[in-house]
């Protein structure tokens, strides 16, 4: 009984399989978060606290385990401020089944377009595809042996086989041994020969001696029909389902492509590592890993809230988030690969709230969110920090841009100041887009260089503040046309 208790406490582990993101401290999730996102720090410890807790919860005992609901968590801000931003570092941060999704692309089911459950579904189809690719990443050792063999027997066919004409010429005229006339090697000696040559034209495969050569491959290939359904909410996977019901009825066929020796051993070694790879415990991990430590960030939340009319419930909003409830609070939805449940996922909203106001989504639902985290407006220090500190930062992907022309592009203090006042100004006067200000002044700014660096007449540049007012003061100064142009 100990022995089936460690046992089964080890496969638990492994199923779990939580990544390097489950044993990092919330200290350690904010640290890796500033590297790409300026301030916001209240978003950034919630966020990382509810990660945090997603391992903790592993670590409970069982009974208490299941009673443990996760702490939803609603980001309110403008945009431009790193509410998206802050997503896209979580999914590469967090090795659990993280998937982003638009609120406003749903309808209310019984209308055209698509359903809130499909959320889940694309969360499970892209779990499955990252189990698959670790799992892949396994058997790559053996698939490459065992293409290696099949790569040997195409270079060198087993006399049992026979031997492809063109491939006959070539061995013989290499030397190859008499073995390779069709027919059975019977003769100790010509299995010994056989066997030296084989290994002889390992040695040749493995130091690229045969890169040159092409060898005919006989690659399995599934004849699929052509389906196409116009579904409605709820059927996005029919075609899918149709396709696999037609892909188990109709017979695998075999395709014949000439390719050279590196091209052939990597095809084989594809279709290897399929064979390899237990789909049954790919997907069998890919549902507990969605369910145990699925996190589905919901942008544009706001979009979906709004007060009732006397005209009845308004399908993309009050009804969308009555669809919504069910997958938030918890629930069973079926997908291709199972049933999935959802009263442990993750879910991270966001929204503006320009219009609406948090208190104005259904009550049901408010209660489902219970952080609410606001996000600050950025200041001019704000976009001086985003200009320069960032791994990711503007002005160093720019001068990195314009180094692969020979050109070194250099910015001054007071340039990057002048720009920050710009952002900042421009941001007042008409709509405050945050930080994706930037991206529009320094295009405007950089015009000009970007255009006549391949010719190569400058090999520095440095932009001063001087310079940023040359070229932005005009624009700044008609605000109607800085309303069209920045």
């Amino acid at each position: 009984m100990e022995g089936n208790g460690q046992t089964r406490e080890k496969m638990d582990k492994e199923r779990t399989d939580p990544g390097e993101l489950r044993s990092r401290t919330p200290r350690e999730i904010v640290t890796e978060l500033d590297k790409y996102v300026i301030g916001q720090k209240n978003a950034k410890r919630s966020v990382a606290i509810a990660l945090r807790n997603r391992w903790r919860r592993q670590r409970v005992t069982e009974d208490l385990r299941d009673e443990i609901a996760p702490k939803n968590i609603i980001m309110i801000g403008p945009t431009g401020v790193g509410k998206t931003e802050i997503a896209r570092r979580l999914s590469k941060l967090a090795q659990s089944p993280f998937l982003k999704v638009e609120a406003s692309k749903y309808t209310e089911v019984g209308y055209v377009g698509r359903d809130v459950e499909s959320m889940v579904r694309d969360l499970t189809e892209l779990t499955v595809s990252m189990v698959r690719e670790e799992e892949t990443e396994k058997v790559q050792a053996k698939a490459q042996e065992q293409a290696e063999e099949r790569m040997l027997d195409l270079l060198l066919p087993p006399p049992n086989r026979g031997t492809p004409p063109g491939e006959k010429q070539e061995l013989e005229a290499g030397g190859g041994p008499e073995a390779s006339e069709s027919g059975p090697m019977e003769n100790p000696d010509q299995r010994e020969a056989f066997s030296a040559t084989r290994e002889k034209l390992r040695k040749m495969l493995r130091a690229g001696k045969l890169d040159d050569r092409y060898v005919e491959l006989e690659l399995t290939q599934q004849h699929m029909p052509i389906v196409e359904i116009f579904a409605g909410a709820g059927m996005e996977e029919m075609d899918i389902n149709l396709k696999e019901m037609f892909s188990s009825l109709l017979p695998k066929k075999t395709k014949h492509r000439r390719v050279k020796v590196p091209e052939g051993l990597h095809l084989l070694m594809e279709e290897e590592s399929q064979k390899l790879v237990d789909m049954d415990k790919v997907t069998a991990l890919a549902i507990y890993r969605v369910e145990q430590g699925g996190i589905i960030f919901l942008d544009e939340i706001d979009k979906i809230a709004g007060r009732e009319t006397p005209h009845g419930p308004d399908v993309s909003r009050e009804g969308v988030q009555r669809d919504l409830l069910p997958i938030v609070e918890g629930t069973t939805v079926t997908t291709r690969y199972g049933m999935v449940k959802t009263d442990h996922i993750l879910f991270i909203a966001a929204g503006a709230f320009h219009v609406s106001k948090p208190s104005d989504l259904i009550p049901e639902l408010q209660g489902r969110f219970p952080i609410r985290v606001e996000l600050e407006s950025l200041t001019k220090e704000d976009f001086i920090r985003i200009l320069t500190e960032p791994k990711n930062a503007l002005i160093k992907q720019y001068t990195a841009l314009l180094a692969t022309e020979g050109l070194a592009l250099s910015f001054t203090d007071e340039a990057v100041a002048e720009i920050a006042e710009i952002a900042t100004l421009v941001n007042q006067r008409t709509e405050n887009i945050g930080a994706r200000r930037l991206h529009t002044i320094l295009e405007k700014l950089l015009d000009e260089i970007s255009f006549e660096a391949p010719e190569g007449t400058r090999k520095t540049v440095t932009v001063d503040a001087q310079y940023v007012r040359e070229r932005l003061n005009e624009i700044i100064k008609d605000e109607d046309l800085s309303r069209y142009i920045l």
